[in-house]
């Protein structure tokens, strides 16, 4: 009898959920700062967004860390603004202060905003998309990727990264109608451009909620779950069978309703979940990645592998993809990054 994994991709494997002796491995912002070959691209690019929009220097980027450390999956470079810049919001890249963008008001609403998602705008994300999944060997696997509505509306209403996402909250609670429509729209729009990587050669796909935890749960299954959740099952009807990973970073027990409720294929753990208690209660229901501390892997040596092992110990009976807790650092060794996959696949 043939075996239907025979020649699949391990990350794919798993999050069919299989476990397997040695889990595969990718990193979350493994394209970055830390690697001295994208600090030169990313200067010769000239912009942040010149870089996400360039497919022949995002396609390099993509790359790099595969080439380098060969980890089981490739993650599209890009950026979760992408969405927000094709529907017609100024977004811009201030060096060392992070993003910034026309801020949505009441008063204005969402005039500015088109009602559909400019494909043009994007086609250069879809052409890398295409060109790294070409350029990659065949058991490495191609995750595409884009923000959840409510970490995108954070961004558009507040115009910058803010410590607790207070104007979004504000906004949502005081013009919850309005607030609605935006979410509507990136719903839509989010759907739109996760198909588009698809067509173009992802073959899974993950969700980053990363303002999770800034949300009562009320609200985090209002504005959070149930767009997610639409969004997840666009994908289930028109792409069956690309699996969907949600990272809803500082969820806490958030996580495991979105277990619970189906709405992801798999599930993301950031680094403040015990994987123990992952392992009685999300394991069970999906498989889980994660979920090493980003500053275990600065700090190396003995910290690092014993943190390696109490997760591969923890999460090593179930479906499990070994990833960090959240992205890599800039600041983090790239002989360190060696030992981490040495220390995971010995």
């Amino acid at each position: 009898m043939n075996d239907p994994s025979a020649g699949k991709p391990a990350f794919l494997r798993v999050l069919a959920g299989e476990t397997l002796t040695t889990p595969p491995l990718w990193m979350m912002r493994q394209a970055g700062r830390y690697l001295p070959e994208y600090r030169a691209l990313r200067e010769k690019a000239g912009s942040f967004l010149n870089l996400c929009y360039n497919p022949e220097m995002a396609t390099e980027v993509t790359l790099q860390p595969i080439r380098r450390f060969g980890f089981d999956a490739a993650i599209l470079f890009s950026d979760i603004l992408v969405v927000p810049d094709a529907l017609g919001q100024k977004v811009t890249f201030a060096e060392g202060e992070g993003p910034r963008l026309d801020p949505i008001t009441v008063e204005k609403g969402l005039s500015a905003l088109s009602s559909e998602i400019d494909l043009d705008r994007l086609r250069p994300v879809y052409e890398t998309v295409n060109h790294v999944r070409a350029g990659l060997p065949p058991e490495t696997a191609l995750i595409g990727f884009c923000g959840a509505p409510w970490t995108v509306a954070s961004y558009m209403i507040a115009g910058k990264g803010t410590p607790d996402q207070a104007p979004a909250r504000l906004f949502a609670y005081q013009h919850p109608e309005l607030f609605g429509q935006l979410i509507d729209l990136l719903v839509k729009s989010t759907i739109t451009h996760l198909i588009h990587q698809i067509d173009a050669g992802a073959q899974a796909l993950q969700i980053f909620e990363s303002f999770a935890g800034a949300l009562p749960p009320a609200l985090f299954r209002r504005w959070s779950m149930e767009p997610i959740g639409r969004i997840v099952a666009a994908i289930r009807t028109q792409r069956p069978g690309v699996p969907v990973i949600v990272f809803a970073r500082g969820a806490g027990g958030g996580v495991e309703e979105v277990a619970q409720a189906g709405i992801a294929d798999a599930v993301g753990l950031d680094w403040t979940i015990d994987p123990w208690k992952a392992r009685e209660t999300i394991q069970k229901l999906r498989p889980v990645q994660g979920n090493l501390d980003p500053l275990a892997l600065i700090a190396g040596g003995d910290v690092l592998a014993r943190a390696v092992d109490d997760i591969r110990e923890a999460l090593g009976d179930g479906p499990h993809v070994f990833n960090l807790g959240h992205g890599i650092l800039p600041q983090t060794p790239i002989a360190h990054v060696e030992q981490l996959v040495e220390r995971v696949r010995k």
